[in-house]
């Protein structure tokens, strides 16, 4: 059973066409890079995945059911999605992980917390580093450690590491692909030719909008 299934989807938005007749298939524990010119409908894509904008045409089933028609907040813990440029509140990392907890009425998890620091090769120390004080790459490092602290069944990438460097790219590859590994399905957008290919098993290019191929790398 397929885990995502678009049928016959297309969105369009203030009478542009932005998407026409998506049909594919998201399998478990997949890794797909997402590939294509500029405004060709890649992010949009990455949305309907996960209920953040509803389709104008055709259909999108989450595990054989209908997506719309499920409770978005529920989906939201099943598929999360990662923007390109990280969104951190507050004064301190502490607080963006902490809120991830309380809005949930949960404890925090600090053995979570310190597992996913080592992950994505940071220390612990950085909980009371000030957000102000931080690089970009810690940044979007935050940001995926606050996503992953509730473990998702589908992660949506948007081009996160394309304002990175070279070292804190590869940090963030090797991290995705260990999650793949353990069954997180993975669906990332990426302008790097290199780095669609050199870990996915599945190629998706969008070109205008359409599907114009999906490969199988592996």
């Amino acid at each position: 059973m397929a885990q995502i299934e678009f049928q016959n989807v297309s969105y369009r938005h203030e009478k542009k066409s932005i998407l026409k007749d998506i049909s594919m298939n998201v399998e478990p524990g997949d890794y797909i890079s997402i590939m294509g010119p500029s405004g060709s409908g890649k992010s949009t894509f990455l949305k309907l995945c996960c209920h953040l904008i509803s389709p104008t045409g055709g259909r999108i089933l989450f595990n054989n059911e209908d997506l719309m028609r499920q409770d978005p907040i529920q989906i939201r813990e099943k598929i999360s999605y990662c923007f390109q440029t990280p969104v951190l509140f507050g004064e301190t990392v502490r607080d963006n992980l902490s809120f991830v907890y309380s809005i949930r009425k949960r404890a925090a998890d600090w053995k979570r917390v310190d597992f996913l620091f080592s992950r994505f090769n940071m220390s612990r120390d950085y909980l009371n580093h000030k957000i102000e004080g931080l690089s970009g790459g810690e940044k979007q490092r935050i940001a995926l450690i606050r996503t992953l602290l509730f473990r998702p069944d589908v992660l949506l990438l948007d081009e996160v590491t394309s304002a990175l460097d070279a070292d804190n790219t590869l940090i963030v590859e090797r991290a995705i692909e260990a999650l793949n590994q353990e069954g997180i399905t993975i669906l990332w957008v990426t302008h790097n030719p290199e780095q669609g290919k050199k870990y996915a098993g599945k190629l998706l290019t969008i070109e205008d909008g359409q599907i114009k191929s999906l490969e199988k790398l592996r």
